[in-house]
């Protein structure tokens, strides 16, 4: 039977921390009309899972096991449009949020926050509506009307979101090697996506990549 039948909304995490996963779920299997029907840690298990027990709602991480959690994100709005997904992450909205929205998204929660506002957030889009903070919301509002005039992008926002997240896994302290087996990509595919920051953020050296990166990721985490 349809879970929208029974009033009760099957909601399914995908996140790679098994502690924030719980909380989550315990917060969520409060509300008389919400259930966490599934827990995955990774992109592959969630597509299977979706496909099995279809949700009414998808709460997606970005940083994934093997995978970043928007190339999700994107899946599920090409095989899924009427599947509503809320991001949350720990990174700040100012980068990740408009990305994520773009992509797809319905929502979007940093996760320093998501224990006071997932449950509104849920409730929102299931209705249909879109959430995210105002700020964002006022950007987003402000880039569609102006139009973007110059039609340019500025320091991190001309990257693509695989790039971006090969310069946050750098900014972590991960070399290529370990970032090919993060991404399941190839070391020479990783290259070619630090050669393409380099390019993009005007960078000479690797070097000067990964002090950049390494003060952004501190930066964002403060």
């Amino acid at each position: 039977m349809n879970s929208q039948l029974k009033n009760t909304f099957k909601i399914m995490i995908v996140d790679d921390h098994p502690i924030f996963c719980l909380g989550m779920a315990e917060l969520i299997n409060k509300e008389s009309d919400l259930v966490v029907s599934d827990i995955e840690d990774t992109a592959d298990k969630a597509w299977s899972a979706i496909k099995k027990n279809k949700p009414d709602l998808v709460i997606v991480d970005i940083s994934l096991k093997e995978s970043n959690g928007l190339d999700l994100v994107e899946d599920i709005k090409r095989e899924y449009p009427g599947l509503p997904v809320l991001v949350l992450s720990m990174y700040d909205e100012a980068l990740y949020a408009e990305r994520a929205l773009i992509s797809g998204a319905r929502g979007y929660i940093m996760k320093q926050k998501a224990i006071g506002q997932v449950v509104k957030a849920i409730h929102q889009l299931l209705s249909g509506e879109i959430y995210a903070s105002q700020q964002i919301k006022n950007k987003m509002f402000n880039r569609l009307i102006s139009h973007s005039t110059t039609g340019e992008k500025v320091g991190l926002e001309i990257l693509t979101n695989r790039e971006l997240e090969v310069f946050r896994l750098i900014g972590d302290g991960l070399d290529s090697r370990e970032i090919a087996v993060r991404l399941n990509l190839s070391i020479k595919t990783i290259g070619t996506h630090c050669e393409n920051i380099k390019k993009k953020l005007n960078l000479k050296h690797y070097t000067e990549l990964v002090k950049f990166a390494v003060h952004w990721s501190q930066k964002i985490k403060r």
